[in-house]
C-alpha cells in the first residue's frame, strides 16, 4: 500500500551539489522544501583519511566505482564502456569524494557550434552565469588566485590560494621554460578557516573524506543554513518514479524507504538532481501511455549524447624529494595551454591539465604499475613493490589531462533489461565509446605533458591510456535547448514536455568543455532556484 506524504512545495531528488543549492536557496526564500536521498550521511567519524589503512580502503570501502563498492545505495551500472561512470550516492552526492577542483567552463564552451562547426550552442552564455559562479564559490569557501589571464574576468575568491607546494613549483618550472600557460589551482578547500570549513592541514586524502572539514561538502555547506530555513532531507529514500496527473503535469514523486515500503511525495514542483545517469534512469523508468519512451522524452533524447571528460595521466618522476604525499588531493596548479581549438591540429576542442600530488607508497606503486602493465610488470609484492615505491613515492607530480568530450547520440544511459538494484529497479547500462577526436586530442596533450615533464627536470615519465573509469564527471544526457526537437529541457532547466518538472545537474549540459563541471553545475543550479522564485505565481502546478 503506497505511503501518500503531505505535498509540498518542491521536492527535489538528489542532495548533491546541484540539489543541496537549489534546496538552501529555495528554503531561504520560504518555499517549503522536501529532498530525497537513495544515500545516507556521511561525516568525519566515516572517514580513514587520519588512519594508516586509508590507502586500503581506496580498494573497497571507498572505491569510486559503484559496481566495486557497492553500498547500501548503490545501483549497479551495466554494459562495457570505455569509460565507466563513477559516483557516489549519499548525502552531498558527489561532492564526497570529489577532489574539489573548482573551475569556471571558458567562454568558447557555450559557443562550439558557432566557433568551430560542431556539436551545438547553449542556450545560455558565460554572462548568465558570471554572477551565479562568485556567488557558489564564496558559499563552498574557494581557495584560488583570480586574474588568470586564460579565463573570463571574475571576482577574487574569497580566500587565498592553498601553497602550490614542491610539485606545484616543479611543474611550473617545466611551463615556464616552454612558454607555457600555468596558473595556481583553484579548489573548494578552505585555505584558512572560512564559513563552516576549518583550514586545510594538507592530508591528501581528500578522495576519502577530509577528517579537518576543510573540504567543502554541501553537508557542510549548504545543508545546516536549508535544514535551518526548514527545508527537509529524507535519507534512505529510493527514487521509483515521476507520476503524472491527468493534464500531464508531476504529481511529485514516488519513492521507496529503506524498508521497501513505497511512498507518494506530493509536490507542486518536481527537480531532479540525481546526476546524469540518475536523472536519465528515473525519466526512463516514468514511462506512462503519455511518453512511453520515458517521460518528457518526446525529442528521444533522455540519456543520450552523455560526456564524461576522458583522462590520461603523465607522471613525472624527479630526482629531487617534492613532499608529494601532501594535499590537497585537487590541482596544485592547472594549465590551459591547449584547451582552445588550434587549425593545426587534426582535433577540434580541448583539454584541461592539473597538477595533483602522489598520494601515499600504495598509490605510486599501483601508478607505476599500471604504467608498466605492458611490459608484465608486477609490483605488487616483495622487492619489486620497493623498487616502484623507491623510485616514485614522493619523487613525483602527476600532470592529469581531461579532454573535452564532444557530444554524440550514440553515447547513453538505457535501462538493462535483465539487471536489478536491490529494490528490483531496473539498474542503468551505460553504452558509451571514446571518439577519434577524443583520441586525437588525448594523445597530442600526452606527448606535450611529457615535455613539460621532461622540461621540469623529471628523469622518467609514467603514461597511462584512458582510464577504464571515470573521474565522476557525467554529463549531458537530458541536454539545454530553446528547440523542444532537439532538447529535453528549456534554458531555464524546465521540461518542454511536463511544465512543472525541471532538472538542474549535469545533465543538462549541452556541451562539456575541459573544465571541472562543479562550479558551472552549483552556479546554474542557482540560476534556475532564483528563477522558480521569481516566477513562483505563475508556475504552472498539478491538479
Amino acid at each position: 500500500m503506497m505511503r501518500q506524504q503531505r505535498q509540498s512545495d518542491v521536492v527535489i531528488v538528489g542532495s548533491g551539489a546541484s540539489g543541496a543549492v537549489a534546496a538552501a536557496r529555495l528554503a531561504a526564500a520560504g518555499v517549503e522544501v522536501v529532498c530525497l536521498e537513495q544515500g545516507d550521511w556521511t561525516g568525519p567519524a566515516d572517514y580513514l583519511s587520519d588512519r594508516p589503512e586509508a590507502e586500503l580502503a581506496w580498494v573497497e570501502r571507498w572505491n569510486p566505482d559503484p559496481n566495486i563498492r557497492r553500498g547500501p545505495a548503490d545501483y549497479p551500472l551495466t554494459g562495457e564502456p570505455d569509460v565507466s561512470p563513477v559516483m557516489y550516492n549519499g548525502v552531498g552526492g558527489g561532492l564526497v569524494q570529489w577532489a574539489a577542483m573548482w573551475q569556471p567552463l571558458l567562454a568558447s564552451d557555450f559557443r562550439v557550434r558557432t566557433l568551430d562547426g560542431v556539436a551545438d550552442d547553449w542556450p545560455i552564455g558565460w554572462s548568465d552565469l558570471a554572477e551565479p559562479y562568485v556567488q557558489v564559490a564564496r558559499d563552498m569557501s574557494v581557495s584560488g588566485l583570480g586574474g588568470d589571464p586564460a579565463l573570463p574576468e571574475l571576482d577574487t575568491y574569497p580566500n587565498p590560494p592553498i601553497p602550490i607546494g614542491k610539485i606545484g613549483m616543479a611543474a611550473a618550472r617545466g611551463m615556464d621554460r616552454l612558454g607555457w600557460h600555468w596558473w595556481p589551482g583553484a579548489n573548494a578547500i578552505a585555505s584558512r578557516r572560512h564559513g563552516s570549513l576549518q583550514a586545510c592541514q594538507r592530508r591528501g586524502t581528500c578522495m576519502v573524506g577530509c577528517p579537518e572539514n576543510a573540504k567543502a561538502t554541501p553537508s557542510l555547506t549548504h545543508w545546516p543554513s536549508a535544514l535551518a530555513a526548514g527545508a527537509r532531507l529524507v535519507s534512505g529514500a529510493r527514487v521509483a518514479q515521476v507520476p503524472l496527473d491527468e493534464r500531464g503535469r508531476a504529481r511529485g514523486v514516488v519513492y521507496l524507504d529503506r524498508d521497501g515500503n513505497e511512498h507518494l511525495q506530493q509536490a507542486q514542483v518536481v527537480i531532479l538532481a540525481a546526476n546524469a545517469v540518475g536523472t536519465a534512469r528515473l525519466l526512463l523508468l516514468s514511462e506512462s501511455p503519455r511518453f512511453p519512451d520515458g517521460l518528457a522524452n518526446s525529442s528521444g533524447l533522455v540519456g543520450r549524447r552523455l560526456m564524461q571528460h576522458p583522462y590520461r595521466t603523465v607522471t613525472a618522476v624527479c630526482e629531487d624529494s617534492l613532499d608529494s604525499w601532501q594535499g590537497p588531493w585537487g590541482q596544485s596548479i592547472y594549465s590551459l595551454e591547449f584547451a582552445e581549438t588550434h587549425p593545426d591540429r587534426d582535433f577540434v576542442r580541448g583539454a584541461k591539465w592539473m597538477v595533483m600530488p602522489h598520494g601515499g607508497p600504495m598509490f605510486a606503486v599501483a601508478e607505476y604499475q599500471e604504467a608498466h602493465r605492458h611490459e608484465g610488470f608486477d609490483a605488487v609484492w616483495g622487492p619489486a613493490f620497493h623498487r616502484a615505491a623507491a623510485e616514485v613515492f614522493g619523487h613525483a607530480f602527476t600532470w592529469g589531462i581531461q579532454a573535452e568530450d564532444l557530444p554524440e547520440d550514440d553515447n547513453r544511459v538505457v535501462l538493462d533489461p535483465e539487471v536489478c538494484d536491490s529494490s528490483g529497479l531496473p539498474a542503468a547500462r551505460v553504452e558509451y565509446r571514446v571518439s577519434e577526436n577524443t583520441r586525437r586530442m588525448l594523445d597530442f596533450n600526452v606527448a606535450r605533458a611529457v615535455e613539460a615533464a621532461e622540461a621540469a627536470g623529471a628523469v622518467s615519465t609514467l603514461v597511462r591510456g584512458v582510464w577504464p573509469t571515470g573521474i565522476g564527471h557525467v554529463l549531458g544526457t537530458t541536454r539545454m535547448g530553446d528547440d523542444p526537437r532537439h532538447s529535453v529541457v528549456d534554458r531555464w532547466c524546465r521540461a518542454h514536455d511536463v511544465a512543472n518538472l525541471y532538472v538542474i545537474d549535469g545533465g543538462v549540459f549541452v556541451t562539456g568543455g575541459s573544465a571541472n563541471p562543479t562550479a558551472t553545475i552549483m552556479a546554474n543550479a542557482l540560476r534556475v532556484a532564483d528563477r522558480l522564485i521569481g516566477a513562483r505565481a505563475s508556475q504552472v502546478v498539478p491538479s
